[in-house]
């Protein structure tokens, strides 16, 4: 990291902190609702990710994830721990997001399971147009754990609550 951490940022650096986090954020509903065209803005049209051990092109990986994301039950991808190093041109940043992510599978005929992922996306970042999108992503794994879950639908806490779903079902994209 560079020596702009512990800086007071300008106004205009708190809005480039501010649009990052919106792509960091919207990716994170994008994989949750497997929601490709969601996950596509994320990214430049260039961009490519590194989800194993080399980089492919991003907006194909997009399509992949979406369909790999709808073998689980249902995921939830939390982030925290925003850090950002600009670049001198103020159009470039490295980026590294800290990340705790569910994915829970009901098998048919078989125990619940839950995956938990904790890990680090690194990211690097560009703006264009005033406009910023990442044109590299690695996730960094910590570690993972795979257990037995119990989803109690029936729970009298919780079953009058809307169930999350998938791209278009999920309310959100209702509003």
């Amino acid at each position: 990291m560079s020596h702009q951490i512990g800086q007071v940022p300008s106004p205009n650096r708190l809005a480039d902190r501010a649009a990052i986090e919106d792509i960091i954020h919207l990716h994170c509903r994008g994989v949750d609702r497997a929601d490709e065209a969601s996950l596509k803005h994320c990214y430049w049209p260039e961009a490519t990710t590194a989800y194993g051990k080399k980089a492919v092109p991003a907006q194909p990986f997009c399509e992949t994830l979406a369909e790999a994301i709808r073998g689980f039950s249902g995921t939830h991808h939390l982030v925290s721990n925003v850090l950002m190093d600009f670049a001198p041109d103020g159009h470039k940043a490295d980026v590294e997001t800290y990340l705790i992510a569910f994915h829970y599978s009901a098998v048919q005929n078989a125990d619940d399971q839950e995956m938990t992922y904790l890990g680090r996306y690194l990211d690097r970042f560009e703006k264009r147009s005033n406009q910023w999108k990442i044109m590299h992503r690695q996730p960094i794994m910590s570690w993972s754990q795979n257990a037995a879950a119990s989803h109690d639908t029936e729970h009298p806490a919780l079953s009058a609550l809307t169930k999350a779903g998938r791209y278009p079902a999920d309310p959100v994209y209702g509003r």
